[in-house]
């Protein structure tokens, strides 16, 4: 006979709702999440402290060839730049490179790190509107393809280019009506008031730069697929336009990136499983629209794409712990736990899926998941239908591979570690657990704040 005291569980009269989901959804869990990988997840907890990020290889690498699998499946010419500010631990970066795909970088930050991984200059896609001379002359040096964004740009390139007397690669950025709105009109050139013409004319014309590709990216969790085939005819028909008019042949259309991962946007009432199209279906529209825009089979562009969220958001998990439970004011259960909005941004966007990650009953409570940040908007799920969790219980947040480790803060609480699941059955430290020393190492101490006396 077990000794073993029953887990409290405070009474409470709660409607049960039979028929359709209430407003806070159905049960979130039916079984625990104690390993991933074939990884424990108190045994990772335990070796590198919590929270601690970890990201799956087995899953990024096959996310990767399952996008790779659809668009190559479909059309001549296909690749892949990854997004470096979706993820740009080098590690991670790295796998993306092992598995083929170029970079794609929007800094002079990020274009130093594909350099500094090894990464050839030619396969260095530069996008972004704030590119320094200093920049834009490694870019030039390194023959990168320059994907330019505003005119001042176009024209200080063209100065660069008689200057360094070298002839750069570029593209220009596409903004257009896909039927989505908001629409991206900040970045790039217009299609349709003549600001793309405008550009090109004044590129080939100008014979001092050499327009190879022409590129757009039309928003941020895509999901119409049709959206994209509207983008891909309308980058279709300036090629084929530039064709035409000058008989150049342009080398590439690149796509962007944008498509949605299978996270849950904040307001949805489906799940992102549910409501994402998969690779097959932004596949299908994109290269459909390519195919039948009218460009004979020596003169088919090669496709670029540069998504970035939907490789890697499935691939991350955050493991955290309870530290403690109370009740607000209106008798919600809140749970705290030991990491916030500073870590996980993402939990502005997202209601990311929270699982335990130990046994637990089958009664459940709407719970407010809280971080640790003396902030209230340090908010993780506003609601969460969870088994009730006790202090030093540990939770799985799922698909946070993307934008958490580029957008995290150190505020309040140092920065976790990120852990790397192998494909070789071990665990790998791809970034170390933040110290003191870390924070303060770039902090100057003037000579006269050095000594003080408090009585």
């Amino acid at each position: 006979m077990s000794n073993k005291k029953a887990l409290y569980e405070r009474p409470l009269i709660q409607r049960i709702n039979t028929g359709l989901m209430n407003k806070f959804g159905t049960k979130t869990e039916y079984a625990p999440v104690t390993h991933i990988d074939t990884f424990s997840v108190k045994d990772l907890i335990t070796q590198y402290g919590s929270p601690v990020f970890v990201l799956s290889e087995r899953t990024i690498r096959n996310t990767y060839k399952e996008a790779n699998r659809a668009f190559k499946t479909r059309y001549l010419k296909v690749q892949f730049a990854w997004s470096y500010k979706t993820n740009y631990i080098n590690a991670i970066c790295n796998i993306f490179h092992q598995e083929g795909s170029w970079a794609e970088v929007v800094s002079g930050f990020e274009y130093a790190k594909a350099l500094k991984n090894g990464v050839p200059g030619n396969r260095i896609i530069f996008n972004g509107p704030d590119k320094t001379d200093e920049d834009l002359r490694s870019a030039i040096s390194n023959n990168s393809p320059i994907h330019i964004d505003h005119l001042d740009e176009l024209y200080r390139l063209t100065e660069l280019a008689v200057e360094m007397n070298k002839r750069p690669n570029v593209a220009i950025r596409v903004n257009m009506d896909t039927g989505i709105y908001p629409m991206w009109d900040r970045f790039g050139f217009n299609y349709e008031n003549g600001q793309a013409w405008d550009a090109i004319n004044k590129i080939i014309l100008g014979d001092k730069l050499e327009l190879i590709g022409l590129h757009c990216h039309i928003g941020t969790f895509m999901l119409s697929p049709s959206a994209y085939a509207t983008a891909a005819y309308k980058l279709s028909d300036l090629a084929l336009g530039i064709k035409q008019k000058f008989n150049k042949h342009i080398q590439y259309i690149d796509m962007g990136g944008g498509f949605a991962s299978k996270n849950t946007l904040k307001g949805s009432f489906l799940p992102g499983e549910d409501t994402s199209p998969s690779f097959d279906q932004f596949a299908e529209a994109i290269c459909t629209a390519l195919l039948n825009a009218g460009f004979t089979d020596k003169d088919l562009p090669l496709l670029i794409l540069e998504t970035g969220r939907a490789l890697i958001d499935e691939a991350g998990y955050l493991l955290g712990s309870v530290i403690a439970n109370k009740r607000l004011a209106d008798g919600r259960r809140a749970t705290i736990l030991d990491f916030g909005v500073n870590i996980m941004f993402t939990s502005f966007w997202y209601n990311h899926k929270i699982s335990p990650a130990q046994e637990f009953s089958s009664y459940t409570e709407d719970t407010v998941m809280y971080g640790p940040l003396c902030m209230n908007i340090d908010v993780i799920r506003d609601h969460a239908t969870l088994p009730p969790l006790k202090k030093d219980d540990h939770v799985v947040v799922h698909t946070v591979g993307a934008y958490n480790m580029t957008q995290w803060m150190q505020f309040i609480a140092m920065r976790p570690a990120v852990v790397l699941l192998g494909i070789d059955g071990k665990t790998h430290l791809i970034r170390k657990r933040e110290t003191l020393e870390n924070i303060e190492m770039n902090e100057v101490m003037p000579e006269f704040l050095k000594d003080f006396k408090i009585s």
